[in-house]
């Protein structure tokens, strides 16, 4: 770069740096006063750029005119203020329901809810089948139960990765009742034989969340490690990952098989499904087996037709011959517990991609246990942001004086020593134990199987927790400009919708002597131009045309007219009577005008043939009140507005910085 070169570079920069310290100084410029508030350059240009410049409007305002229509605004917004609208708890509760619609997506990690959002599309597209062992634990057992109940996972994970038999080891030792064979109890429930542990199919969302990881992130004929989930420890042991099958909707001949049955029944009931199945190759149509044979009397009368299921809904078994077969295939008899079957597969909806599929799974996201780490993620943040400080020891000191009154839902804020020992601290804000008394006084419910200890310490994350989202939430004005400037909007905007309804709209409309006044005062405003009385006649029958016609150029009472047409059977004739200006009726317009009966006239969209009778030519005249009340009350609240525009600008006076104004004016 020569001389030359960077010396206009300088003084390129210098201007730019003198221009931009001018525009600073010019923003913070009052120009204009409204009562005793005042309004910056900035701040109005900001709004005028929002609602002139950035978008698209059919009537952009100049700067001048926009001047002077937010003058109007503040003086009312000022106005309510002084009437102390803004106190009244009816609006504190409508601002505080859009604050809260306003500072969700402050409480939401996007990244964690794409990461999720991605993570269900995925697992949405498999389904897997796993067995599992579980030992129950309550969530919130103390540190010995809980010892106990991980051991003895642990141990029989240990027997299973030695070799021996998963299902065997879960039908013996695991607390999932399915796992091994249940009793009949007579008149009450039937045998049932265990299923080992076999959950069958599944996908997203069927287990929770835990359990579902574990799953996924087990591969195909691998044990798991310990998983804990709120009903205790869990090894799961996946026997197949493959393709989502989607939403099946089958139809099925069932021949009921009790598990109880003795060898000869099952041989008995084997060779009728197969007997059934030999008919079906041989050319009756699965229908008629249905009506025939099938003894689900039920989906009987709906052709053997049952539910749409996914596969976390049916047997197992019938998710394996659904896989491998095509959409009105008929499969060959197929065993389940219940008995025997054969399935015939009517539709198959597959999962749709990520775009068609995502509205409902982040609906299905919104109320999963999943969720709560996006909430994790943003009170991870907070505390960080925050510098959160624990002091631990206050804690289990605090936690020493607790009893009994804690589980049983009776514990009392005041009853322990009263104290103000810091437990943590948020930026500038401190929380002591005397608030988490209270916090815990607020929020007890009685607890069984768990102590006081215990159940402290959770209350105690749920107020840490708490703590940090109303730190959030109260920051949010100093850490967010624009949702400051969007609260003030809001609030604004409430306000004078409030005044304004009061003043203008609803007045408009309850005060009917003033309204009549007005229409008194300007009527000769409110004028009817040269109309028609007329009726229009649409034959939609060409063959009804000529009789049409002659009734109605032999009478002129409309009644008489129309029963006239019911009298004949004249049914393809609509009636449209009423007063018409120019421009109201495209047929009336072709007519010449004066009173008579028209030639026919011709429909420009279809065949129908058009008469139109016209009884009289009305000439200009003034429009009752009832007649154009809906402009007439619109130009009342004009006119109403106006009125208090005027008040107002007499109450609050109000000041423009001429000088600024041109400055600032020539930009826009």
């Amino acid at each position: 770069m020569n001389r030359f070169a960077r010396l206009i570079w300088v003084m390129v920069l210098l201007l730019s740096a003198v221009g931009l310290n001018a525009q600073k100084k010019l923003d913070k410029k009052i120009l204009l006063t409204v009562g005793n508030e005042q309004v910056t350059v900035k701040e109005l240009t900001d709004v005028y750029k929002k609602n002139n410049v950035n978008n698209e409007m059919i009537d952009k305002k100049s700067f001048v005119e926009y001047v002077n229509l937010y003058t109007n605004f503040r003086l009312k917004v000022l106005e309510a203020e002084q009437l102390k609208m803004d106190t009244s708890k009816v609006f504190q509760k409508e601002l505080n329901g859009y604050r809260e619609q306003l500072a969700k997506p402050y409480f939401t990690d996007d990244k964690v809810n794409e990461d999720l959002l991605s993570e269900a599309y995925n697992r949405k597209l498999q389904d897997i089948r796993a067995s599992h062992i579980l030992i129950k634990v309550n969530k919130d057992a103390s540190p010995a139960d809980t010892l106990v109940a991980f051991n003895k996972i642990a141990a029989l994970r240990a027997r299973i990765m030695k070799g021996e038999d998963f299902g065997n080891v879960a039908a013996e030792a695991s607390d999932d009742p399915s796992a091994r064979d249940r009793e009949a109890v007579p008149n009450q429930s039937p045998f049932r034989p265990g299923n080992k542990g076999d959950l069958g199919y599944f996908s997203v969302f069927d287990m929770v969340y835990p359990f579902e990881n574990g799953a996924f992130n087990t591969a195909v004929g691998e044990v798991s490690n310990i998983i804990r989930t709120d009903f205790g420890y869990h090894i799961i042991k996946v026997t197949e990952k493959s393709e989502a099958v989607g939403i099946i909707e089958v139809a099925h001949i069932y021949v009921a098989l009790n598990p109880e049955s003795d060898s000869a029944t099952l041989a008995e009931k084997k060779d009728k499904i197969n007997n059934i199945s030999k008919k079906i190759t041989e050319g009756m149509t699965f229908e008629e087996a249905v009506r025939q044979f099938s003894e689900d009397r039920g989906s009987a009368s709906r052709e053997g037709k049952l539910s749409k299921f996914t596969s976390s809904r049916i047997v197992p078994e019938f998710v394996e011959v659904v896989k491998k077969m095509q959409v009105g295939q008929v499969s060959a008899p197929v065993q389940t517990m219940y008995g025997f079957h054969i399935i015939k597969l009517i539709n198959v909806e597959k999962t749709g991609t990520f775009e068609q599929e995502k509205d409902k799974l982040k609906e299905r996201l919104a109320k999963d246990i999943r969720s709560k780490k996006s909430e994790e993620a943003v009170i991870n943040k907070i505390k960080k942001e925050a510098k959160f400080k624990e002091k631990r020891e206050n804690l289990n000191l605090f936690i020493a004086t607790l009893d009994s009154t804690l589980t049983e839902g009776t514990y009392n804020a005041t009853s322990p020593r009263a104290s103000k020992n810091t437990l943590f601290t948020l930026g500038n804000n401190v929380y002591t134990d005397g608030q988490f008394a209270s916090y815990i006084s607020k929020n007890q419910t009685k607890q069984e199987k768990i102590s006081p200890v215990m159940y402290a310490n959770n209350l105690y994350n749920g107020f840490v927790n708490e703590s940090c989202l109303a730190y959030e939430d109260a920051m949010l004005e100093t850490k967010y400009p624009e949702f400051a400037s969007l609260m003030q909007e809001y609030r604004d905007g409430i306000l004078l919708f409030d005044l304004t309804d009061q003043k203008v709209w609803s007045k408009a409309v309850k005060d009917t002597t003033g309204l009549e006044a007005f229409y008194q005062k300007n009527k000769s405003n409110y004028v009817w131009a040269e109309r028609a009385e007329a009726t229009v006649f649409t034959v939609t029958k060409p063959e009804d045309v000529a009789r049409v016609q002659a009734i109605l150029s032999s009478m002129d009472d409309i009644t008489a007219i129309t029963e006239k047409f019911s009298a004949d059977s004249i049914h393809s004739v609509r009636i449209q009577s009423g007063k018409f200006e120019k421009g109201d009726n495209n047929y009336v317009d072709m007519t010449n005008w004066k009173p008579g009966l028209s030639g026919e006239l011709n429909s420009s969209v279809d065949k129908n043939i058009i008469f139109v009778k016209t009884k009289a030519i009305l000439s200009p005249m003034e429009k009752a009140l009832n007649e154009a009340k809906g402009i007439i009350t619109s130009d009342y609240q004009t006119y109403l507005e106006k009125q208090w525009i005027e008040e107002l600008r007499l109450k609050y006076p109000v000041t423009i910085n001429q000088e600024i104004l041109e400055k600032v004016k020539s930009k826009y």
